[in-house]
């Protein structure tokens, strides 16, 4: 008799911990699909949606997408800056490194001649072109727009190269995840298998998290710089990543 009393006390605790764990379950479940259907409705100035957003990225950034041009953070946070400044003519040729779908159909509308720049032939850029030796003449662009690159490549050789290609007062747009509370950027020579890559710069073809230094690695290339910074109201109304900068590297109009 006894031992019938302990299973079934053994059976009533462990239906117990099946119930506690399905509600447990079924409250994250919940509130993940909440999440992902976006917080509260923003506006996208790149295709002028309003209304949730929704996620992206593994682990996934909340409000992060727009569900109708598919733009994320950074793509409005340009947007804004360039709705905002004069700095796009038609008298402009601009070249657009590793080219965002979401930013190709605004950002060509802005000027006389957009021309798109990737490694791998098989996305059909307009030309193939390592960033590291850019294979363009000097003073080529008036523009140069260059999104999430930077931590993929030697740094100092693609800045140097974009300048090159610059004409003089030209200017690049320059956007890179940036640590800003480190003080030096985090480069290790050791790190180099996809595995490591992720476990120290977050991503597995990353080769450096910048720090707030990323100033002077771009001014050492021989630019002016200017930024914008992400800051409300328009992180809440663009859904913007709180923080996040764009750097606007303009090259002297007359050389140094």
């Amino acid at each position: 008799m006894a031992e019938d009393w302990d299973s079934a006390a053994k059976v009533d605790r462990t239906e117990e911990f099946r119930g506690a764990l399905d509600k447990s379950v079924n409250r994250l479940r919940q509130k993940f699909n909440q999440m992902a259907r976006g917080i509260a409705p923003r506006h996208c100035p790149l295709c002028g949606y309003y209304g949730k957003f929704g996620p992206f990225g593994s682990p996934p950034r909340y409000d992060a997408r727009c569900p109708s041009c598919a733009s994320l953070e950074r793509h409005r946070l340009i947007t804004l800056y360039l709705l905002r400044n004069p700095v796009l003519s038609k008298e402009h040729r601009l070249l657009h490194f590793a080219a965002e779908r979401p930013l190709r159909r605004f950002v060509s509308s802005q000027v006389g001649r957009y021309e798109t720049a990737e490694l791998r032939v098989d996305t059909n850029p307009d030309h193939v072109l390592n960033i590291e030796a850019i294979e363009m003449p000097d003073e080529s662009f008036d523009r140069v727009m260059c999104n999430h690159v930077l931590e993929h490549v030697d740094d100092a050789k693609a800045l140097s190269e974009i300048r090159r290609i610059l004409r003089p007062g030209g200017i690049a747009f320059l956007t890179t995840p940036v640590c800003e509370g480190w003080p030096a950027t985090y480069e290790n020579p050791e790190v180099s298998s996809r595995e490591d890559r992720f476990l120290h710069f977050g991503q597995n073809d990353h080769v450096r998290f910048f720090g707030h230094d990323i100033r002077d690695r771009i001014r050492a290339a021989g630019f002016r710089l200017e930024e914008m910074v992400a800051v409300e109201p328009d992180v809440h109304r663009h859904g913007l990543m709180r923080g996040e900068t764009l750097f606007i590297a303009l090259k002297p109009e007359v050389a140094a």
